[in-house]
């Protein structure tokens, strides 16, 4: 079990048997970083005519979500006071259903870095063009960029850090079972 799998198994073990059951369709996918905890369950899917377009097929799903998060809030409030206090993480919810994925209450955390005047022109050129309202909106628009063209990538060094994370655990000074 490596430092980084296992509270995120608790925690998800823990949502597993905490969650009603008639909340989801599946089991709820659960991210976990250094400040918040996502928890997006997936609905049942609206009934609607064979012949719906796709914008009525949307809307539909809007408004299931809609309704999951106003029947659910106080329910939700609640287990997430609880799974704050266990995990020491502000807890964050969202749905999906069918194509459309909601987030509901997230956090926004401010980021501290240094850019050079190359990157401060791309910065200012995404807001000079109305891409972004600032050069903080326009660097949160890049993160995303990136984040969306390399998923495989980014999950294939999420992996080899977890390897890591392995062999480190299996080394010299970890504590014995024993002690």
């Amino acid at each position: 079990m490596t430092t980084s799998e296992a509270p995120h198994d608790r925690l998800r073990g823990w949502l597993t048997g905490r969650l009603p059951t008639d909340w989801f369709t599946a089991a709820p996918e659960v991210t976990v970083d250094r400040d918040e905890i996502t928890v997006i369950g997936r609905l049942a899917a609206p009934d609607v005519a064979a012949d719906a377009s796709a914008a009525e097929k949307d809307e539909a799903a809007a408004g299931r979500i809609k309704e999951f998060r106003e029947r659910t809030r106080q329910a939700r409030i609640e287990i997430a006071r609880e799974l704050e206090h266990r995990a020491g993480r502000k807890v964050a919810w969202g749905a999906a259903c069918g194509e459309r994925q909601e987030l509901f209450t997230t956090m926004s955390v401010p980021v501290m870095t240094r850019l050079r005047q190359p990157e401060r022109r791309v910065l200012d050129t995404l807001v000079d063009a109305g891409v972004a309202r600032s050069r903080s909106d326009a660097l949160a628009w890049c993160v995303r960029l990136v984040g969306r063209n390399t998923d495989a990538w980014l999950s294939e060094l999420r992996t080899a850090l977890r390897h890591v994370e392995q062999v480190r655990d299996t080394g010299p000074d970890r504590p014995s079972d024993a002690e």
